[in-house]
This record gives C-alpha cells, sequence and structure tokens, in this order.
C-alpha cells in the first residue's frame, strides 16, 4: 500500500539569505529544494509552505520583504502556505487540519534551520504518527560560535535518523 505524501517545505524565506549570514550552501540548498518541489507536483504530490511569522520582527514580520518565501520557490495557488510563530510547524496552525483533509500518512521534509525548526517539525510529526523523511541536502543554518553549520546538520542527520526519521537524499527521493 502506498501511502499518501505531501512534501514540507520550512521556512525558505528571503531573511535567511542575506548575505550578512552566510547561510551554508544556501544556493546549493536552495537548488535542492526547488528540484524537489517539481518532483512532488509532477507526481500530483501537496506541496506544502511553512512560513515563520512574527509581529514586530525585523525580518520575519509580515510586512517586511524579508518574510517572504524566496522567488526561486514561490508557491502556486494550488500549494498550501501555513504560517507558524514557533518552531513546530503543527503548534498553533493548521497544518494539522491540513494533513488529515488530504489522508496525508508521510512527510518528505526540507528547509531552514535544521536544529530549530526542521528538527523541531521533524519530531513533532513523528509523535503524531507520521512516516517522516529527512532529506539530508535540503536542510541547512548557521554557524553558531560553537559549531560550524556543517557539524550541526551532520549531527541532526544522525540523531534524526537514529529512529525518528528516514533520512535520504533528494537525489533518491521519489512521490
Amino acid at each position: 500500500m502506498v501511502m499518501k505524501t505531501a512534501l514540507v517545505i520550512i521556512d525558505v524565506q528571503k531573511a535567511m539569505f542575506q548575505p550578512q549570514y552566510d547561510l551554508y550552501r544556501g544556493e546549493e540548498v536552495l537548488d535542492t529544494i526547488d528540484g524537489l518541489i517539481l518532483k512532488a507536483r509532477e507526481a500530483g504530490t501537496p506541496v506544502i509552505y511553512i512560513q515563520h511569522t512574527e509581529q514586530g520582527d525585523p525580518e520575519f514580520s509580515m510586512d517586511k520583504p524579508t518574510w517572504e518565501i524566496h522567488d526561486k520557490i514561490k508557491p502556486l495557488p494550488t500549494d498550501i502556505v501555513i504560517q507558524k510563530s514557533t518552531c513546530d510547524s503543527f503548534y498553533k496552525t493548521g497544518l494539522q487540519e491540513a494533513l488529515l483533509e488530504r489522508g496525508i500518512e508521510k512527510l518528505v521534509i526540507a528547509g531552514m534551520q535544521t536544529e530549530f525548526c526542521v528538527d523541531t517539525t521533524v519530531r513533532s510529526a513523528f509523535g503524531k504518527g507520521y512516516k517522516v523523511i529527512l532529506v539530508e541536502n535540503a536542510h541547512s543554518t548557521f554557524d553558531n560560535g560553537i559549531l560550524q553549520a556543517e557539524q550541526i546538520i551532520r549531527h541532526h542527520n544522525k540523531v534524526l535518523a537514529s529512529s525518528i526519521a528516514a533520512l535520504k537524499p533528494a537525489e533518491e527521493i521519489v512521490f
């Protein structure tokens, strides 16, 4: 039996791509996510964008250009856009309802930031009974003063793949 799947893209907003922040492999990850979106659309798989929204925030307030989803992967009218205000894409949002309405059982997850919203959403989805695939080369973050972004990503890939999510490169994702 084939599980009904959705592609969930977390916080790929213009704020993440500002030059002063130096997102690790930013353009490469953006291209990878764009490729995933194209594959999902071709297969008729729902594409769900999660957009961090925080009123009064200098970058994530709705009235700021940096709040917008990156131009390279702009949603189509048929895509779902859900706004969140915490690291958990399910917490006080309509994500769970959108998934239930469509009979979704499996989530393919990509986006920003590895150790915050990606990690929390993967764990939350697992706790809600979804089969989760974390796309190992389609999420990113920034150096944090203690660890390099590459270390953070490798660490989270290993920890999440230990028992919470399947870990696959984008090239192996089939919708």
